[in-house]
């Protein structure tokens, strides 16, 4: 089953995805990332979106593929008109969480509004995977942001 969420941030913000349940059974998979400017073709604007499996305390737009938390990245560029816009979307696919995700942006130009879409593929976890999961968003949350 294939879950979909959308909202909008504004410049270094964060939105929570509420997904966690009493009993962590159900898991989640990244399936679609997509981002856009608040007034697209208006202004010119960089943006960085980033998922987490635990909340940022500090929202930037470097990136850290060895940061365990990071599950997927989103980069747009629009040049002021709809000729010259580019994006690129990673996802680190084989991440399963069951807990609350986190959506970040931040602008290397311009100040927009970003709205985001997101597709989580819901899947049943077993126990092992269950306590997999769970220890691993546990330990994540235990360390320094």
């Amino acid at each position: 089953m294939i879950k979909t969420f959308r909202g909008q941030i504004p410049d270094d913000g964060q939105d929570t995805i509420v997904l966690h349940t009493n009993d962590g059974t159900t898991g989640y998979r990244i399936k679609n990332f997509q981002i856009i400017d608040d007034e697209p073709g208006e202004l010119e604007v960089e943006i960085v979106a980033k998922i987490y499996s635990v909340p940022q305390y500090t929202i930037d737009n470097t990136l850290n593929f060895s940061d365990q938390t990071l599950l997927g990245m989103a980069f747009y560029c629009n040049q002021g008109n709809s000729a010259v816009v580019s994006s690129e979307v990673i996802i680190f696919d084989n991440m399963t969480f069951n807990q609350d995700i986190y959506v970040t942006v931040s602008s290397l130009e311009g100040n927009p509004k970003v709205n985001y879409y997101l597709e989580l593929e819901q899947v049943k976890l077993d126990l092992s995977e269950n306590t997999v999961a769970t220890l691993k968003d546990i330990r994540n949350l235990e360390q320094p942001a």
